[in-house]
């Protein structure tokens, strides 16, 4: 049986969601039969001498955020021919990054919310050239961390980055239903309807027991759906995710359907949206896992 190492905790702003992560995990795969070890990166050093150590024939990714699934810890995996779940350098850079998956999804004939890019330092000196309401963002961030949703000049007050050089994406507000879809194994599983008790799905409503209600299967028009499900499978395919991904919509009649972003390395906790809908098709908690460690690979060194 592989030796799987359950890599957790990590430097962004989601260390605590990764560390309740990686102890469902650490548990699903000890269920199914793998010799597990579980680490906390902290630093780099440590990290390579407990691979030393360890071993590991596969590196289950439970990082999130920076560092863990904007190509870095993918890079340093790759390099050391150790391979690892979920998507490899390529797909995490241009996930993580708005800006880029929005490029792509434009050429793939996706509809996505008019943009724009600029620096925090920018926004403050010359605004956005969108009439309110808008959305503004980190242009690289996860868990709709540091996300605004500006409808009036109070909403403009509250907006602030410590950082004045920080990329940010600021675009057009979509008002609507809040849809997501998970594709695993390059099958798009279904369409989940979320209905935060906030003004949009952040933080909070992502991991508060009790303040989104899912709704799965999303109750939309067939042709709504499918294109949801498809569009879905076709921003995964372009940009070579692996194992699983999640993509994020808006809808109105108006409107259409919006793609938004991508998730490259979806949560797993217990309020999880991947987890759910794998549920919904049929595979347990326990099976996502391990079909995630048997998909595992890295970038081969010929």
């Amino acid at each position: 049986m592989k030796k799987v190492l359950v890599l957790k905790g990590g430097f962004s702003s989601e260390r605590e969601v990764s560390l309740i992560c990686g102890k469902n995990i650490v548990s699903a795969l000890k269920t199914k039969g793998y010799d597990v070890v579980e680490h906390d990166l902290r630093d780099g050093y440590t990290f390579f001498k407990f691979l030393q150590k360890e071993k590991p024939d596969v590196v289950f990714n439970a990082l999130y955020g920076n560092f863990g699934e904007d190509g870095e810890i993918q890079g340093f995996l790759d390099i050391l021919q150790i391979p690892y779940t979920h998507s490899g350098v390529r797909a995490c850079v241009l996930g993580m990054n708005k800006v880029l998956t929005k490029e792509f999804a434009i050429k793939y004939g996706i509809q996505t919310p008019p943009y724009e890019k600029l620096t925090y330092a920018e926004f403050k000196k010359r605004g956005t050239k969108f009439e309110m309401p808008y959305v503004i963002k980190p242009q690289s961030d996860g868990s709709s961390v540091g996300v605004f949703i500006v409808k009036s000049h109070q909403d403009l007050k509250k907006v602030c980055y410590e950082d004045e050089d920080r990329e940010l994406l600021v675009e057009k507000y979509i008002p609507g239903r809040e849809l997501t879809v998970c594709v695993l194994n390059d099958k798009p599983c279904a369409v989940t309807e979320l209905k935060p008790k906030t003004d949009f799905y952040d933080y909070e409503a992502k991991y508060t027991d009790g303040m989104t209600m899912h709704i799965l299967p999303a109750d939309l028009p067939t042709d709504v759906y499918q294109r949801a499900l498809d569009c879905a499978l076709k921003i995964h395919r372009a940009l070579g995710c692996n194992g699983i991904s999640r993509s994020d919509f808006r809808y109105n009649e108006k409107d259409g359907l919006m793609f938004l972003e991508i998730n490259v390395n979806p949560g797993m906790t217990s309020l999880s949206l991947v987890p759910e809908q794998a549920r919904y098709v049929g595979i347990s908690y326990e099976d996502l896992c391990s079909s995630l460690v048997e998909k595992a690979q890295c970038r081969r060194i010929k």
